[in-house]
């Protein structure tokens, strides 16, 4: 197909306008659809809910599709939005790149351009690494026992397909180096990147993985980032991850996700379970809409990741004390995300693997429509544990802090108060008043500033603050020294301090982060629509200069400079004015000399 390139006078708007014209909708929700032609529109059954009859209506002449029984309609965008996930920018790029429409490229230094070509390849390594695993599973006499194991736990061919299962052999078979001697030159040296490959003090490389049922974990765009393993034979650690690396955090993934996506659409319910086999056991059996942690507490990374397709999360656990405490735990997390929290508790002796294989799916989907909303039974545990004596309800109100202070809307705050005094024989304005002693909070720290005080939107800026701002976040490699020399101070009481805050904690994970890694991390809102629209529109306007960034951070330094000694000399004129008012000459005249240098200093 001929590419089509952006003309110098074409708007966003153009191009979008564009690309509505060149694709497809019949075609690309074909893709997912089974649509049947009824007169001039296509019906079939609608992703996006149960049905059994078709009541989802596309329109091609008019580009347009609409359920009828969920109520879901939009244009060729909203659908790919709705049904992989996506936000508006990366629909955008998904469909330009599909029908050769050209859009404008954030300009990068060199050194972005080389960081994105090792990513490249860190993920080439690693689908390289699973076809190898996959490989060896199916065909090589030396993964025989691994298939009986697979086989012994009611894994399909079916089902290691889907997930791509494979086996790294122990050393006793290939040697320490299985992987290693098929990866040369930079390939080699990505391999030791990712984990893959393990570098000895002494020179040369080793397996990381041996003797293991390999599961690729896949991101949600379908590259593979890393892997987990499962021990075959004896050995520790039973589980092993992949290594922390420029691809891959595992607080961050959730295994299962892109495989089960649609299904947990579809049913509006994500299934959380604790181990890799407790899900492919799940999906062997019928029950598709799971993902697991990968050995990890739950992570608000990963709500929100699950959050893109469904608002509800069962988490099911095994009926012990540690699946009390992590569910705990993860209150917080769900009221923080406003996300419907659910527990299922298995009982004694089961795990969701045993439970499903020994139970059926059946059982499991009754124990499933059972779960208990997970505040309420985090604070059942509570009160068996404590009583409802009046140190027991002390001990409970502590409890109590960090998960109301996590509360992301008054309204949620007022439901849950009311259900909390009830249940604890408590007047709700004494429990309220006994929760804001000591307040703890555990909230993000965008909802927790924006229940403090309200921010001033990005057009209550300067023009310099909102180019810093901008230059910020197009440039995280910067952070540092715009810290060191207080950004923070200079954005004070506006989004773009909220900004700083977050990106700070995207290059605390990652210090090589991209901007495109803080509009993962931000929930909806001003400021997502803030990065998103920057980095839609942040094309390339001049030619690579690989001292461009160092030019353009050095005046931007001047200028926090310039702005602290301002809001510095700003703050001694008040201190003159109210020694002034209290006749105080001694201390006027000293904040005079004061003032003086730092007027020499802005302009020496």
């Amino acid at each position: 197909m001929k590419e089509c390139t952006m003309g110098s006078n074409d708007t966003w708007e153009d191009i979008t306008a564009r690309i509505k014209e060149q694709a497809d909708i019949v075609q690309i929700i074909g893709e997912h659809v089974d649509l049947k032609r009824s007169g001039v529109r296509f019906l079939g059954l609608c992703p996006f809910h149960g049905e059994k009859t078709p009541s989802f209506s596309v329109h091609g002449g008019q580009q347009f599709f609409h359920c009828f029984g969920c109520g879901e309609s939009g244009d060729v965008f909203s659908f790919l939005m709705k049904q992989q996930g996506l936000d508006f920018t990366e629909a955008l790029r998904l469909l330009a790149e599909r029908y050769g429409i050209e859009l404008p490229q954030r300009r990068r230094s060199k050194e972005d351009q080389e960081r994105q070509k090792q990513r490249e390849l860190l993920f080439k390594v690693n689908e390289m690494a699973a076809a190898y695993f996959h490989t060896y599973l199916k065909e090589s006499g030396g993964a025989s026992a691994a298939r009986e194991y697979l086989a012994k736990r009611g894994v399909s061919h079916g089902i290691q397909e889907k997930f791509c299962i494979g086996y790294a052999p122990d050393v006793e078979i290939a040697g320490w180096n299985f992987l290693g001697s098929k990866f040369k030159g930079a390939e080699h040296k990505a391999a030791i990147a990712t984990g893959l490959l393990v570098a000895k003090e002494t020179g040369g490389t080793y397996d990381r993985f041996r003797d293991r049922i390999v599961f690729p974990i896949y991101n949600i765009g379908g590259q593979i980032s890393g892997f987990g393993g499962r021990i075959v034979g004896e050995g520790q650690p039973k589980y092993l991850n992949s290594p922390e690396s420029a691809v891959f955090n595992k607080s961050q993934s959730l295994l299962g996700l892109y495989q089960q996506k649609d299904h947990i659409r579809r049913l509006n319910r994500a299934i959380f379970v604790e181990g890799n086999f407790d899900l492919i056991s799940l999906v062997a059996n019928g029950c598709e809409n799971v993902v697991a942690p990968l050995g990890t507490a739950l992570t608000r990374e990963q709500l929100r990741l699950v959050k893109r397709f469904t608002e509800e999360v069962t988490l099911l656990f095994d009926g012990d004390d540690a699946g009390g405490k992590a569910a705990a735990r993860g209150v917080p997390l769900f009221l923080a995300e406003q996300i419907t929290g659910k527990v299922a508790i298995l009982p004694t002796g089961h795990d969701p693997d045993t439970y499903v294989r020994e139970q059926g799916l059946t059982a499991l989907n009754q124990l499933l429509d059972t779960a208990e909303n997970l505040p309420e039974f985090v604070l059942g545990r509570w009160i068996d544990e404590y009583g409802l004596g009046l140190d027991g309800k002390r001990r409970i109100v502590e409890e109590l802090k960090p998960l109301l202070a996590a509360a992301a809307s008054p309204l949620q705050r007022a439901v849950f108060l009311a259900h909390f005094a009830k249940e604890l024989d408590m007047q709700v304005a004494d429990l309220e008043r006994y929760l804001e002693q000591k307040k703890v909070s555990h909230a993000p720290v965008v909802e927790k500033m924006t229940r403090q005080k309200q921010y001033a939107g990005i057009e209550t800026l300067s023009i310099q603050q909102k180019q810093l701002v901008e230059f910020m976040i197009l440039n995280p490699a910067t952070y540092s020294d715009l810290a060191e020399n207080k950004i923070r101070d200079c954005l004070e009481g506006s989004i773009g301090e909220i900004l700083f805050l977050e990106l700070g904690k995207v290059v605390g994970n990652d210090a090589e982060a991209e901007p495109e890694e803080l509009l993962t991390a931000l929930p909806e809102g001003a400021e997502r629509r803030f990065v998103s629209k920057l980095l839609l529109g942040a094309a390339e306007d001049r030619d690579d200069d690989e001292g461009q960034m160092e030019r353009e951070l050095a005046g931007f330094v001047e200028f926090l400079r310039t702005d602290q000694v301002k809001r510095e000399s700003a703050l001694i004129m008040q201190k003159i004015l109210r020694a002034q008012e209290d006749n105080n000459l001694p201390l006027v005249q000293e904040l005079l000399i004061e003032k003086l240098r730092l007027g020499q200093k802005l302009h020496g």
